[in-house]
């Protein structure tokens, strides 16, 4: 297990076995497939998800530092090489339907040995859904616990102790007055193996929140920080090999049969000239160069059915008014309850959501000797391989992927066409070369959050409380069609055939976390044209909109305060009621009426048995800039809390994420283009309207529940709650601002 080389069993009880993935440097010891430590005492922690600004670099070896009892002054990470030894058995089961539709039931636990055996076979170590800790903490504390036994037996072997009495501490070994450091041991640690299983400490690693206030002094600061302050850390687009040219693309409008057409390549004869079916790149000695030679030349595209808002918005009206529904959740008897004359409904807009992460895709590819290699920043690194594979007609094994950091995703790096194409065009011209897509393309090719249509419908008692209700939805089989593009890799333009079938998966943020005696959930599944794809939070933001406003309306018309509404439905929640009365209390709730701008949410996210809850408080208004949120206070429930600079920094982000779908982050679509082409008319929040912003954690054993999704869920219905209280009228559309004039 130690450097000696051989192989590696995998963490779980399965027979299977890995070439050891990490390849130490000189003066380096690997132990296991997750860190090495050198003779100068640095432990460096291998990480199998992509750093995308969410900490996950960060905690993952906070973790294993934990574990082994290091100094985190030596403490380093580096991507991990894509591996099975890093499968993510917890995404897998998670997604089970789309990669073993048939069968997916019996993959779909989080402990399936099915879905472990998928995973490690085909290296799925997707970053996403939050599963980092899920999937990855127990063998990482197991590698670590093994390598702090190897360092202890060989001290222990040198002072004549026993090593089961040594203690690890700061990157030293101890017993009584003896004291050797890690670097003084490792060459001899990995000639002993450690005890079959590792022994972990007794307590997991664990920050308690109430010590941690912001501001307070941090035991585990960001590893990537200061690079990042400086300007030295490397990002995909940072990637410069020898004789490397630049290339910039334009694609073909969203549409069917989409080809490229006729161009005049005479009017920019100093780039070469790369195609596609439905692109066509330049390549040029600046990436400036090749964009301005693609302006000149103005490449023509054809395409049928191109996506249209106007034909997209009445696909989902008539998908609501009258296509078949798949029932997604019931209980109680809700069509006899629901059958009659309801005292409420409303009628719901989603627009598509958009990324708009600030680093473009970009992708370098080096094609020599019939071997590919890319540096790019991707979500699904296994599947970037894959479909570069394909596309260039090779064997995996010569395909080599590095894997880059990413400057912000969420969830768009799921995607890999950007490395797809620049393997064709660095095979196309013999050099390597590093493609960049403009924000304009971006805009035109990324997968936006699937637009929907939904009606909302309840049924009340004589006091007002909420006797049934009934959700109604017709968008794209969003999920299933994101499914057939990563598993099987279906073109964008063939998955969309997959739009109108049924989808547990998109439909899972859309129950809500309430005591309601009879409910029923419909999905309608609406084939829209336009290809939708993942984003941070996905189905549960458009959920979470569309419940908690309209519990948020129900309480208004029964004369009742939102609190107390929501309070009588959460006897089964005990500890989202808490967040909810935390956040009350925090924020000095006046009961949301009087023209206060105060309006709240609540919600609740779970991963198999792990489970997240937040409850936000927002202070908003209307004023001649349009929407301007003065507060947040958040409540939030993880679990037991790792990293809490991360935790707090991820739910903080997450609001300010959620800031920005709840003013804008959408564009319309005519004639197969997006109509938004620049992040500055996207109404993503400045600098100057970042509100005050608390956050306060409760204190938990449970086990952890990633942040990063919460606050970008609950963020736009609390800001629509509280531009009610504040005078505006009821908004039922997201953005909000698509109600506004």
């Amino acid at each position: 297990m130690g450097a000696a080389g051989g192989l590696i069993a995998a963490w779980a009880l399965t027979p299977r076995s890995f070439a050891p993935p990490l390849s130490p440097g000189e003066g380096e010891y690997a132990f296991d497939a997750w860190l090495k430590i050198g003779k100068d005492g640095v432990v460096s922690v291998a990480v199998p998800d992509l750093e995308m600004g969410q900490g996950v670099a960060t905690l993952l070896a906070q973790v294993v530092a934990m574990e082994l009892g290091a100094d985190w002054r030596q403490v380093a990470i580096e991507p991990a090489p894509v591996s099975g030894a890093y499968a993510n058995a917890v995404l897998a089961a998670r997604w089970a339907p789309l990669w073993l539709p048939l069968g997916s039931g019996l993959a779909d636990d989080p402990g399936s040995l099915l879905a472990r055996r998928f995973a490690e076979r085909d290296a799925f170590t997707a970053t996403a859904d939050g599963t980092a800790l899920a999937a990855h903490e127990v063998a990482a504390r197991a590698a670590a616990a093994g390598a702090r036994a190897m360092l202890a037996q060989a001290a222990a072997d040198k002072w004549g102790v026993s090593w089961e009495e040594c203690e690890a501490q700061g990157g030293f070994i101890l017993h009584d007055k003896n004291r050797a450091s890690f670097a003084e041991l490792v060459e001899a640690a990995t000639d002993y193996s450690p005890p079959d299983p590792p022994v972990a400490r007794a307590q997991p690693p664990q920050e308690n929140p109430t010590e941690f206030p912001p501001g307070a002094p941090l035991r585990f600061p960001r590893l990537d920080l200061p690079s990042k302050v400086d300007g030295s850390h490397q990002f995909a687009a940072d990637v410069r090999l020898p004789d490397m040219r630049f290339a910039a693309i334009r694609h073909a409008p969203v549409g069917q049969e989409a080809r490229l057409g006729s161009f005049d390549a005479k009017r920019a004869p100093e780039v070469k000239l790369v195609t596609g079916p439905d692109w066509l790149a330049a390549v040029g000695e600046t990436w400036w160069a090749a964009e301005q030679a693609l302006s000149r030349i103005a490449p023509n595209f054809a395409a049928k059915a191109k996506a249209e808002s106007g034909r997209i918005a009445a696909r989902l009206d008539e998908g609501l008014r009258y296509g078949d529904a798949n029932r997604f959740a019931s209980q109680g008897d809700p069509d006899s309850w629901l059958r009659g004359k309801f005292e409420h409904t409303a009628l719901y807009t989603v627009a598509p959501a958009l990324h708009a992460g600030v680093e473009t895709a970009c992708a370098t590819a080096r094609f020599e000797n019939g071997r590919l290699e890319l540096w790019v920043a991707s979500q699904a690194p296994q599947a970037c391989r894959q479909a570069a594979a394909r596309a260039l007609d090779l064997s995996l094994d010569e395909v080599t992927l590095y894997p880059m950091p990413a400057g912000g995703s969420f969830d768009a790096r799921l995607e890999s066409e950007h490395a797809v194409e620049a393997a064709l065009i660095a095979k196309a011209v013999g050099k390597p070369v590093q493609l960049t897509w403009s924000r304009w393309q971006e805009q035109l090719r990324a997968r936006p959050r699937t637009p929907a249509r939904a009606v909302m419908a309840a049924r009340t008692a004589q006091d007002g409380s909420l006797t049934a209700l009934k959700l109604r939805i017709a968008m794209p089989a969003t999920v299933r069609e994101f499914g057939g593009r990563l598993f099987n890799g279906r073109k964008a333009a063939d998955a969309l055939a997959l739009q109108d079938q049924t989808d547990d998966l998109a439909m899972e943020g859309m129950v809500p976390p309430y005591a309601i005696e009879h409910l029923v959930v419909e999905h309608v599944p609406v084939e829209i044209g336009l290809p939708t794809g993942r984003l941070r939070g996905n189905s549960h933001g458009i959920g979470a909109f569309l419940i908690e406003t309209f519990i948020d309306e129900l309480a208004k018309r029964s004369g009742r305060e939102a609190l107390s509404y929501r309070m009588a439905m959460l006897a089964s929640e005990p500890r989202l009621a808490a967040c909810l009365q935390r956040a009350a209390t925090l924020a000095e709730w006046g009961g949301g009426g009087g023209g206060s701008g105060q309006g709240l949410a609540c919600w609740k996210m779970t991963l198999g048995p792990r489970e997240g809850r937040i409850a936000l408080v927002a202070s908003a208004r209307h004023d001649d800039r349009g929407i301007r949120v003065e507060k947040l206070t958040a409540v939030v429930d993880i679990g037991r809390i790792v990293n809490v600079d991360l935790a707090r920094q991820q739910i903080e982000g997450g609001l300010l994420f959620g800031m920005g779908l709840a003013n804008g982050c959408t564009t319309a679509y005519a004639d197969g283009l997006p109509l938004t082409g620049r992040l500055g008319l996207m109404g993503l929040p400045l600098l100057s309207d970042s509100p005050e912003i608390l956050v306060e954690f409760v204190e938990s054993d449970a086990d952890p529940f990633d942040p990063g999704e919460l606050g970008a869920v609950i963020a736009p219905p609390a800001i629509a709650n509280a531009l009610y209280s504040a005078g505006s009228v009821r908004l039922h559309s997201l953005p909000l601002t698509l109600e506004q004039g």
